[in-house]
C-alpha cells in the first residue's frame, strides 16, 4: 500500500501536537518536584475526640472533686463555681459548642495561676493552641467587664511595681527601666483590708514618678481622693496634699524598729506610716504568689496590651477571692517574707517634692506631734500599771493575784 501524502497543514498540525504534550510534561514535572508550603491538616478520628473528650471530663472531675482544687488554681470548688456563675450571668461569658464554662474559668486559672504556656495547656485539655488562646481571651474580657463590681476607689495607700512585658526590639528603650529587661510601671491604691481599689497599668518602664502621678489625677479614669482624706506613699513618691509621705532621713521600715522604740515624733510617725502602707506590699506578695504569670522575669509570651490586661484581671480576681475563699495562711506567710526580708533602700534618697509640700509638712508635722503626745502619755500609764502588776508601785496600791483585785496597803 502507498503511503499517504503529507501536506503541510498536516505536519503543522503534527509539530503543533508534540508541543502540547512536551508543555504538558514539563508542567506535570515542575508541579511534581515543586516544594509545598501546605501543610496537610490530618484530622483526629471519632476515637481520638471520644479519648480527648474522656481525659477533659476526669480533669474536670478530679479539679472539682480530688481535693486540689486550691493548690491547683487558686481557690475552693465552692469559690470557682461561684466565680464560673458570675462570669456567666454579669461578664457575658457564653459556653462554646463543646467546652463548657467550667472548661473556660479552669484553664484561664491553670495558665495564670502556674504561669504555663498555651501549647502546655492545650496539651492537657486536648485542644489545639487556637481555642485554647481564645478561650483564654474570652474569660479575660469577661473578667475585666465585671470590674465595677470589685474595683471602687476610698481611701488606702499606693505604691507601684514593675511586670515583664513582651515588646518590639524597636520599642524596647522606652520599656527597659531599672530592672534591666522590658517593664511596665503598675500603679495601685490598696486599703487597709488588702483590697485593691485603683490600678493604672501600661506606663513604659523608665516612666518616672513625677510623671505616672501627674497621669493618674489627669487621666480620664483619674484617680479620686475625697476632700480630707490622704494616701499613704512611700518617699519615693511626692508628698503632696492628696499624698503622705513620710519623713525623708529618719529610719522607716519595721525591722528597724523591732530593737530600738522611737526617739521622737518623726520617728513614731514613720513608725505608724510604714505599719499602715505595709498593707500594699502584703497585697503585692498575695497577688504575685497567686499569680505567678505577673511575677515572673522571664520574657512573656503576650502583647505588652494583653499583659497589661492581666495584670488588672488579677487584681479584680484578687479581690474577689478576699471576699470569698481569703487565704490567711498565705497572708501570713507573705508578711513574715516582708518583716524578714531586706530593706528596700530605693525609695529612700528621692528628692522629688511638689508645690503643695509646705501644707503638706504642717499636716504632718501636727499628726507627728499630737501622736508623740498621746504616746507618752500611753506610756506613762503602762509604767504605772506595770509597776503596780509587779508590786513595786509606791502609790499604795497593789495586785493581789490571789484575789484577781487591785487592793491598797492599810497606810491608805
Amino acid at each position: 500500500m502507498d503511503n499517504p501524502i503529507l501536506t503541510p497543514i498536516h505536519v503543522l498540525k503534527a509539530r503543533q501536537l508534540q508541543a502540547v504534550n512536551l508543555i504538558c510534561l514539563l508542567l506535570t514535572f515542575i508541579i511534581q518536584r515543586r516544594p509545598t508550603n501546605t501543610k496537610l491538616v490530618k484530622l483526629p478520628t471519632r476515637k481520638v475526640i471520644l479519648e480527648r473528650i474522656v481525659v477533659r471530663e476526669e480533669l474536670m472531675c478530679n479539679l472539682l472533686n480530688g481535693g486540689q482544687c486550691r493548690d491547683l488554681i487558686r481557690m475552693s470548688e465552692n469559690a470557682f463555681m461561684r466565680l464560673c456563675d458570675i462570669l456567666k450571668g454579669e461578664g457575658g461569658l457564653r459556653p462554646m459548642q463543646r467546652m463548657s464554662i467550667d472548661e473556660h474559668v479552669a484553664r484561664f486559672f491553670h495558665i495564670v495561676g502556674n504561669d504555663l504556656r498555651t501549647r502546655l495547656t492545650s496539651w492537657m485539655y486536648g485542644r489545639s493552641r487556637s481555642t485554647t488562646s481564645k478561650c483564654f481571651h474570652k474569660v479575660l474580657r469577661a473578667i475585666i467587664s465585671i470590674e465595677s463590681h470589685y474595683i471602687q476607689q476610698p481611701k488606702g495607700a499606693i505604691d507601684g511595681t514593675h511586670v515583664c512585658v513582651h515588646v518590639p526590639n524597636t520599642h524596647a528603650p522606652r520599656y527597659r527601666g531599672r530592672k534591666g529587661y522590658p517593664t511596665i510601671n503598675v500603679l495601685v491604691v490598696c486599703t487597709f483590708d488588702l483590697k485593691f481599689t485603683y490600678v493604672l497599668t501600661g506606663l513604659e518602664g523608665i516612666a518616672s514618678h513625677s510623671r505616672i502621678i501627674k497621669n493618674v489625677f489627669t487621666r480620664e479614669d483619674k484617680l479620686l481622693i475625697p476632700s480630707g482624706r490622704y494616701c499613704l506613699v512611700d518617699a519615693g513618691l511626692p508628698h503632696t496634699s492628696k499624698l503622705m509621705a513620710p519623713y525623708r532621713g529618719v529610719r522607716y521600715h519595721l525591722k528597724e524598729y523591732s530593737m530600738r522604740a522611737p526617739h521622737n515624733s518623726k520617728e513614731l510617725f514613720n513608725l505608724c506610716h510604714v505599719s499602715l502602707h505595709n498593707t500594699i506590699e502584703r497585697a503585692f506578695g498575695v497577688l504575685k504568689r497567686m499569680f505567678p504569670i505577673i511575677q515572673s522575669t522571664t520574657e512573656p509570651f503576650y502583647s505588652c496590651e494583653t499583659q497589661s490586661a492581666i495584670f488588672f484581671a488579677c487584681c479584680i480576681l484578687h479581690n474577689f477571692l478576699l471576699d470569698e475563699d481569703r487565704d490567711i495562711n498565705l497572708e501570713d506567710e507573705v508578711m513574715q517574707e516582708i518583716l524578714n526580708g531586706p530593706q528596700d533602700q530605693e525609695h529612700r534618697n528621692s528628692t522629688e517634692i511638689d508645690e503643695g509640700s509646705s501644707i503638706a509638712e504642717q499636716l504632718t508635722n501636727s499628726i507627728a506631734n499630737e501622736t508623740w503626745n498621746h504616746y507618752k502619755t500611753l506610756k506613762t500609764h503602762f509604767s504605772q500599771w506595770y509597776d503596780l502588776f509587779r508590786g513595786i508601785s509606791l502609790s499604795g496600791f497593789y495586785w493581789n493575784s490571789s484575789t484577781q483585785l487591785i487592793e491598797a496597803e492599810e497606810e491608805v
